[in-house]
């Protein structure tokens, strides 16, 4: 075998390991900092949890606020893998897009909060907690919001508005910040967290209030 298809053999193995071994060292990082807060965990114990090289921890990330980063990216989307996968792509947000109907479109995307919220909601406290007095993670908490917010302006609203959905007078942009408040983790957090409510009752409440805020 020549030396340029010897490399091109193993390129495909090669990335695939390396997003292997990427998406491990987010994974134990979102853990440790769950467990340790962000102050106490540490590169090389990320790295000692994960079995890489100190070297690999930094190759996988933009250091600990960009492995926090990333590990919140990846609750939102389910796993570091699915994360790389763009939104609009990921078969959650696909059936969404498909759905003609808009009252079972608000639905299938309630359906999605519960389970975004319990995973990423350790971790934003994690990022809350440790964010005072640094800069760089007050940064890192407005990018997230905005990102949040903006896929819901942009995009989903967006398309409601395109199909014609929604209610006289309502442009996308502020229906997408009715959907951010109402989809925002402060009610996630009072109503399962606080008052026990259990993500089918949440899930339903949330739907019914989308339908009833946005919808003719």
């Amino acid at each position: 075998m020549s030396e340029i298809a010897r490399r091109r053999y193993d390129s495909p193995l090669r990335r695939e390991q390396a997003a292997r071994t990427r998406a491990g060292v987010i994974e134990t990082a979102a853990r440790l900092f769950v467990e340790h807060g962000y102050a106490g965990t540490t590169i090389p114990m990320v790295a000692a949890e994960a079995g890489v090289a100190v070297e690999t921890v930094y190759r996988s990330a933009a250091g600990k606020a960009g492995l926090l980063a990333d590990a919140v990216r990846a609750a939102v989307a389910g796993d570091p893998e699915r994360a790389q996968v763009p939104v609009e792509q990921r078969p959650a947000i696909r059936r969404i897009i498909e759905e003609t109907d808009p009252r079972r479109q608000l639905r299938l995307y309630a359906a999605t909060q519960p389970g975004i919220w319990s995973r990423v909601g350790p971790l934003l406290r994690v990022l809350d907690e440790a964010a005072a007095g640094n800069p760089s993670l007050v940064e890192l908490r407005a990018k997230i919001a905005d990102e949040r917010r903006r896929g819901l302006r942009d995009g989903f609203c967006t398309l409601l508005e395109q199909r014609g959905a929604l209610r006289p007078g309502l442009p996308a942009g502020r229906a997408g910040d009715i959907a951010y408040a109402l989809c925002g983790q402060a009610n996630y957090q009072t109503l399962v967290v606080e008052c026990l409510w259990s993500h089918r009752e949440y899930r339903d409440w949330l739907a019914d209030m989308l339908i009833a805020a946005l919808l003719p």
